[in-house]
C-alpha cells in the first residue's frame, strides 16, 4: 500500500475512534438517566409509604409531603429530563413536543409544590425556623420565578429576532432559576428525611438511603441543564 493510501486511512480511523467514544458517552448518559428514573421512583415511593402509613393523609403535614414530593421530585424532575436528548421516554419526541411536555409537567409540578408549601405555611404559627423550612422557602421563590420566567422563554425565538440579548437572557435565566429551584427542593427533602417522626416510622437506614438516592438523582438531572447554560453563555 502506498504512503498516500495509508495517509487516507488515518482520518477514517480517527473518525471511527471518535464515533466509538461518542457511542460510549451516549450509553453512559442513557444509563445515568435510567438510574435517575429508578432513584426517583424509590424516593417518591418511600415518602408516600411514610405518608400513607396510617391511611389516607388528612392532616396538613401529610398533604404537604404528598403534594411537594409529587410536584418537585416527580413532575418537575420529569420536566427537566424531558428536554434531555438521552431521556428514555422523550428521546423520540420532536423538539416542539419536548417543549410542550416540559411546560405541561412544569406547570403541574409547580402548582402541586406551591400548593403543598402554602398548606404547611398556613398550618404553622412559626415559619422558616429550620433548615427544612428555609431551603423550602428558597425553593418556593425560585419555583415561582421560574414558572413566570418560563412564559417569556416560550417566545424567546421571537424576542431574539427583535432584541437578541433579551431572548438569550430569557433562556439563560429560566435554566438558572429552574436548576436552583429543583436543587433547593432536593435539599429540603433531604432535611425532611432527617426528621425524627420520619425516622421513627421507617428507620435511620431508610432515611440515610433516601438522602443518598435524592442527592444522586439530583446531580444526574441538573448536569444537562448546566451544560446547556454554559454552552449558551459561550454562544455555541
Amino acid at each position: 500500500m502506498t504512503t498516500n493510501g495509508i495517509d487516507s486511512l488515518q482520518p477514517l480511523s480517527a473518525l471511527h475512534s471518535e464515533n466509538q467514544d461518542n457511542n460510549k458517552l451516549r450509553v453512559f448518559q442513557s444509563c445515568s438517566y435510567l438510574l435517575a428514573q429508578l432513584l426517583i421512583c424509590l424516593v417518591v415511593s418511600g415518602a408516600l409509604i411514610f405518608v400513607f402509613n396510617d391511611g389516607v393523609p388528612s392532616g396538613a403535614t401529610p398533604q404537604h409531603i404528598t403534594l411537594c414530593v409529587l410536584g418537585y421530585q416527580l413532575l418537575m424532575a420529569q420536566a427537566i429530563l424531558s428536554l434531555s436528548p438521552h431521556n428514555s421516554w422523550s428521546i423520540h419526541l420532536r423538539i416542539v413536543d419536548k417543549r410542550r411536555a416540559h411546560w405541561i409537567l412544569q406547570i403541574l409540578g409547580s402548582g402541586l409544590a406551591i400548593a403543598g408549601t402554602f398548606i404547611k405555611i398556613l398550618d404553622k404559627s412559626v415559619h422558616f425556623d429550620t433548615y427544612h423550612g428555609q431551603f423550602g422557602l428558597v425553593a418556593l421563590v425560585f419555583t415561582t420565578i421560574s414558572l413566570v420566567n418560563g412564559l417569556a422563554s416560550l417566545w424567546a425565538y421571537e424576542i431574539r429576532k427583535l432584541i437578541p440579548i433579551l431572548g438569550k437572557l430569557s433562556k439563560l435565566s429560566h435554566i438558572c432559576f429552574g436548576v436552583v429551584a429543583f436543587s433547593m427542593a432536593s435539599i429540603t427533602l433531604c432535611h425532611g428525611f432527617e426528621k425524627s417522626f420520619f425516622r421513627g416510622i421507617l428507620g435511620d437506614g431508610v432515611g440515610y438511603t433516601l438522602i443518598g438516592f435524592t442527592a444522586c438523582f439530583t446531580i444526574i438531572i441538573i448536569i444537562n441543564p448546566l451544560i446547556n447554560f454554559v454552552t449558551k453563555i459561550k454562544g455555541e
